[in-house]
C-alpha cells in the first residue's frame, strides 16, 4: 500500500465513488420510469387513433399532439417513404427494387434508432451493478490494511481495538452492495421494458406495411 497517500484519503474516495454510483443509479432509473412511461401513453393514444381512421391519408392528418412517440414516429418516417417513392415515379435509386422490402427495411433502421434511444442508460446500470461490490471490497480491503497497521503500532490487540476499525472497514462493501442492487434489479426490469417496446414496434411495422401496399401501391415495380 503507497503509504506516501493518505489511506484515509483512498477510502473516503472509494465511498464517495460509491455515492456518486449511487445519485447516477437514482437518475438513470428515475430518468428511464418517465421516459418509458411517456412512451407507453403516447403509444396508446397514437394506436387508439391510427386504426380509427379510414386510410393513410387521413392518419396523416392526425393532429400533432397525437402523433407523439416512438409509433407515431415509425409512421412518419412510413409516410415519407411513400410520399418520395410516389413523387420520385422511380427515378431515384434508393427507391428501386421491391417497394415492400424498401420500405420494411426503412422501418426496421428506424425502429433500431428508437430501440437505441430507449436503451441509453442501460449499460451504464449494468456496468454499476457488475462493478459497485468491487468497489466497495476494494474499500474494505484498503480499510482492513489501514486498520492493521494502527493496530500494528499501538501494539494492542484486544477486542475493542481490533474490531472497530475492521467494522467501519466492513461498511464499504455494504455500500458497494446497496448501490449495485438497485442497479441490477432496474436494468433487468427496463431490459423486459425495452423487448415490450421492440414487440410492439415489430408489430406495428407490419401492420403498416400491410395497410400501405393492399390499399396504396403496389408490391412490385
Amino acid at each position: 500500500m503507497p503509504y506516501h497517500i493518505a489511506p484515509k484519503l483512498i477510502i473516503d474516495g472509494t465511498l464517495y465513488t460509491l455515492l456518486a454510483f449511487s445519485v447516477l443509479t437514482w437518475t438513470v432509473i428515475l430518468f428511464k420510469i418517465w421516459e418509458f412511461s411517456k412512451d407507453s401513453y403516447y403509444n396508446r393514444r397514437f394506436y387508439n387513433r391510427f386504426w380509427d381512421v379510414p386510410d393513410l391519408a387521413a392518419a396523416k392528418t392526425l393532429p400533432s399532439y397525437v402523433s407523439r412517440g416512438p409509433q407515431a414516429r415509425l409512421a412518419s418516417k412510413g409516410y415519407a417513404w411513400l410520399d418520395g417513392r410516389q413523387q420520385s415515379s422511380g427515378q431515384h435509386l434508393k427507391y428501386r427494387g421491391v417497394p415492400a422490402e424498401i420500405l420494411e427495411q426503412t422501418l426496421l433502421m428506424h425502429m433500431q434508432k428508437e430501440l437505441r434511444a430507449m436503451e441509453s442508460g442501460l449499460t451504464m446500470l449494468a456496468s454499476i451493478g457488475s462493478t459497485a461490490p468491487f468497489v466497495g471490497l476494494f474499500g474494505t480491503v484498503l480499510g482492513i490494511m489501514h486498520a492493521m497497521h494502527e493496530i500494528t503500532e499501538s501494539g494492542s490487540t484486544s477486542l475493542d481495538v481490533v474490531a472497530g476499525p475492521i467494522g467501519d472497514a466492513l461498511v464499504a462493501t455494504a455500500i458497494g452492495i446497496a448501490v449495485a442492487v438497485p442497479a441490477v434489479l432496474a436494468y433487468n426490469f427496463f431490459l423486459r421494458l425495452v423487448k415490450q417496446q421492440r414487440s410492439d414496434l415489430e408489430n406495428f411495422v407490419v401492420s403498416f406495411m400491410h395497410i400501405a401496399f393492399t390499399s396504396d401501391i403496389p408490391t412490385k415495380e
